[in-house]
């Protein structure tokens, strides 16, 4: 017996009780997570503000499972604002080191 499962990208919006996290994951669609095991057995610190990847059921897609938590630096949605901060910090670079000359 197979469970199709998809796995989402999204943002935890509210914390609540034993675990369980509300889940934004695009076009105002709000997933009810719980921590899988593998992050409660590392002592993974989850909060709201964090990008996570959540796994859905295709039989409830209301819940589901956070199996990953994603560091800013990782996340597809912070990648170009990563970008735009990169090219601004180099362009300063390059003007201390030219006054400095």
């Amino acid at each position: 017996m197979t469970d199709d499962k998809m796995i989402h990208e999204g943002l935890i919006t509210e914390a609540l009780s034993n675990g369980m996290f509300r889940v934004d994951i695009g076009k105002k669609n709000l997933v009810l997570g719980y921590i899988s095991g593998k992050i409660r057995r590392n002592f993974i610190l989850v909060l709201p503000g964090n990008r996570v990847k959540i796994e859905i059921s295709s039989y409830d897609s209301t819940k589901g499972r956070i199996i990953y938590r994603i560091d800013n630096k990782k996340s597809k949605k912070n990648k170009e604002s990563n970008k735009k901060n990169l090219t601004t910090k180099k362009s300063k670079n390059k003007k201390l080191n030219n006054e400095m000359k």
